[in-house]
């Protein structure tokens, strides 16, 4: 039967608690398993769209509510998932059930290394015969209007031996890290790592990957009153919200409307720091700031103000901060 059976125990008792992520990884973890087929993090998050770091999160929560447990590796990353029998959730929701399903061949690999090896001559130099080699040498410098260097053609030996790009998918690198006026192969290297710990195996992934980056980017700085191109350091705040934070775009531009609100100056210091408060509260999604605002105006004995209200963030954010101290050691250490 083409169909996935869904314990009536999971619609009753757990998954009106659940936000949309973690339903979404939960269905399709017990899909897996009925068909007998294999997944692992990067699979989810590719299938939903979702980064590698929500899916985590949404695992942890259902390891919290007992649903499924995890095993981890001696480097602490996820090796195994097991979905857990929810029979016993009726009789007592405490209780822990001790029916394990173990999922066939779940087993969720740590991540592999993508540092950049220092290759020998003779290594540049068999790479160098084979048949693509002299093709992929070609079309960059091409795309890069110079001869490549020995550096350059160590880094296109790294795409196929390490990140196991194909000739079309590291063609598509070069073009895209040209258009936007990158040239130096320390960047495209970034890009190419970047790609490959995304899971990025076609150049149509990567077109739909820096789509959805470019527009994300495109809306923060919108949301911030920013019409220019980022800088290096507003970049590294973008990067350092999404990645370090694990914010999705809608808690990153509800931080930004505050910010607009609350100042004319250092927005993105300002965002970083509503942002970070955020997180140190367990914010996830929008719905948890609602609850985090209520309990604020409870806590203060204050009369409802509007959501993003500039009075109630101005309180948060002090104006001890230099806010160009903050941006410099971002760029340090970020960039």
């Amino acid at each position: 039967m083409n169909a996935t059976i869904l314990s009536n125990i999971f619609i009753d008792d757990y998954m009106k608690d659940a936000n949309d992520a973690q339903i979404k990884v939960y269905l399709y973890l017990l899909r897996m398993l009925q068909a007998h087929r294999s997944a692992d993090i990067s699979d989810i998050a590719d299938h939903f769209n979702h980064t590698e770091k929500d899916v985590i999160r949404a695992l942890r929560y259902w390891e919290k509510m007992q649903v499924l447990s995890l095993d981890f590796a001696s480097d602490k990353t996820i090796s195994g998932i097991h979905l857990l029998d929810l029979k016993s959730r009726a009789a007592d929701f405490a209780e822990r059930p001790a029916a394990v399903s173990v999922i066939s061949h779940q087993t969720i690999p740590s991540a592999p290394s993508f540092e950049k090896p220092a290759y020998s001559p003779d290594e540049l130099r068999a790479f160098g015969q084979q048949e693509n080699a002299a093709q992929l040498f070609f079309i960059a410098e091409q795309y890069l209007g110079r001869p490549l260097t020995p550096s350059d053609m160590k880094s296109i030996l790294f795409f196929t031996d390490r990140l196991h790009f194909s000739d079309d998918l590291i063609d598509y690198l070069l073009q895209y890290c040209v258009e936007r006026g990158k040239k130096d192969f320390r960047y495209i290297d970034k890009v190419a790592v970047g790609w490959a710990e995304a899971g990025i195996t076609t150049p149509a992934q990567a077109q739909r990957h820096a789509s959805r980056y470019d527009k994300n980017v495109y809306s923060i700085m919108n949301a911030l009153g920013k019409s220019s191109a980022p800088t290096k350091t507003e970049i590294a705040y973008i990067q350092r919200w999404s990645g370090e934070y694990g914010f999705e775009l809608d808690v990153i531009l509800e931080a930004c409307a505050r910010t607009v609100l609350a100042t004319d100056k250092h927005r993105f210091a300002y965002a970083d720091r509503i942002l970070l408060a955020w997180q140190k509260k367990g914010v996830h999604h929008v719905s948890d700031i609602v609850t985090l605002d209520a309990s604020h105006k409870k806590e203060k004995g204050a009369a409802p103000a509007r959501s993003g209200s500039a009075a109630e963030y101005n309180n948060f954010m002090h104006s001890s901060y230099d806010f160009d101290v903050l941006e410099k050691e971002l760029l340090d250490t970020r960039v």
